[in-house]
């Protein structure tokens, strides 16, 4: 242990710099996408199974939900353009841009090189739930998502319905690959409903019991045209563990949604990022 200099007070007492300021951040016209939800007509569902994933489509322009239905349980989702699975959800970027957990009017972002917004949150029923007294939150951009590679390598063993593995399975179904292909498409992805943080000890990484009940959703209004696959975590409601066979869990509803015809006549989708790619050359 290194002791510390005479000037550590000092250097711990150095003011923070936001690192990415969002003033010229463009922002989403949420009134045009308020005024469009009051008129939504259903277009069609999946029922995700419980310690399972499913695929769905949602069309540029239009809306979907993730529901809680029958008893509390989180989701991992993973967002990909619907023709070009190399546009796909970038939760680091969103993280670093919006913070450790995004709600209504923040938008989830699109990897290298084409960063621009593919989903904006349109509301949110547990954004009541705001920051805890341990520092957690809900819908976070912090965490993976659990995997085989590491239970296998803290626990040991072949554990095949974590959110990895489900994902897996559910892309490799809808776009007829092998599952080794499909698994390299599988990316971080944004708790739905989790309630996580950091602890201010260790700064590790910590769940705690989702505050998600039935009949708490998420929306979402589709800026491009997306490919989505979503899994109900095998934790539950992430109250006691990752990667459980114990864990009550429960389905997850997905529901799209198309506007009234003109309703969004002044929405364009984003276009892709403007940097050339010559990168000093």
């Amino acid at each position: 242990m290194t002791q510390p200099p005479q000037d550590a007070a000092v250097r711990r007492a150095v003011k923070p710099v936001i690192c990415y300021p969002v003033e010229t951040l463009p922002q989403p016209d949420m009134a045009l996408y308020d005024a469009a939800r009051a008129d939504l007509q259903k277009t069609g569902e999946t029922l995700v199974p419980p310690r399972d994933a499913r695929t769905f489509t949602v069309p540029a322009g239009h809306f979907f939900r993730i529901t809680s239905v029958e008893g509390s349980q989180v989701g991992d989702l993973n967002l990909w353009h619907a023709n070009d699975l190399s546009e796909r959800f970038y939760s680091g970027k969103t993280r670093a841009l919006h913070g450790t957990h995004i709600t209504r009017g923040q938008q989830m972002w699109t990897a290298f090189p084409h960063l621009r917004p593919m989903a904006t949150l349109t509301h949110d029923s547990l954004e009541w739930y705001g920051m805890d007294e341990f520092g957690g939150s809900v819908h976070d951009v912090i965490g993976t998502r659990c995997d085989p590679f590491t239970h296998n390598l803290l626990s040991g063993g072949q554990y095949h319905h974590c959110c990895h593995s489900n994902l897996t399975r559910a892309l490799a179904h809808h776009l007829d690959i092998q599952l080794a292909e499909a698994s390299t498409h599988v990316h971080d992805v944004l708790n739905v409903f989790m309630c996580t943080g950091f602890t201010r000890e260790t700064g590790q990484y910590f769940m705690k019991a989702s505050p998600v009940r039935p009949g708490d959703y998420l929306e979402f209004f589709a800026e491009i045209d997306l490919l989505g696959a979503l899994s109900a975590c095998p934790g539950g409601d992430c109250s006691s563990e990752h990667s459980s066979d114990m864990a009550a869990c429960y389905p997850l509803l997905v529901e799209t949604f198309a506007p009234k015809e003109g309703a969004l006549d002044a929405w364009h989708a984003p276009k892709r990022n403007g940097y050339d790619q010559t990168h000093g050359v």
